[in-house]
């Protein structure tokens, strides 16, 4: 009986771990609330490094040529160009809810597409 009572309890223990790290996992794991905003946050300040990267070219190719029409930005920037006239462009990254743009010139990072 002894041994019997010992095995039950380890498994009822067992079990009990099982459900305080699932309900703990909740609070703190890769789907948590911290965690999603984390995420944002980091994607938000990748897109940032993006957009001014982009932008500095962008400003090098208006400099040259007083417009910004056919000016072109490097896939390895992360962003898309697009819409470009004689004085302002706009640079996209993401897609759907994901989506931020950069109205430039001087503008700032926002969400949603251009």
């Amino acid at each position: 009986m002894g041994r019997a009572f010992g095995l039950v309890s380890i498994v009822v223990s067992l079990a009990l771990v099982g459900i305080l790290w699932a309900l703990t996992m909740q609070h703190s794991g890769p789907t948590s609330a911290t965690a999603k905003q984390a995420e944002r946050d980091a994607t938000a300040a990748v897109s940032a490094i993006n957009f001014t990267a982009a932008a500095t070219q962008l400003e090098a190719y208006h400099a040259e040529n007083a417009t910004y029409v056919g000016a072109t930005v490097p896939p390895s920037f992360g962003v898309t160009l697009v819409r470009t006239d004689a004085a302002s462009y706009c640079l996209q990254t993401g897609v759907g809810a994901s989506a931020q743009h950069f109205a430039g010139p001087g503008g700032s990072a926002a969400a949603g597409p251009c």
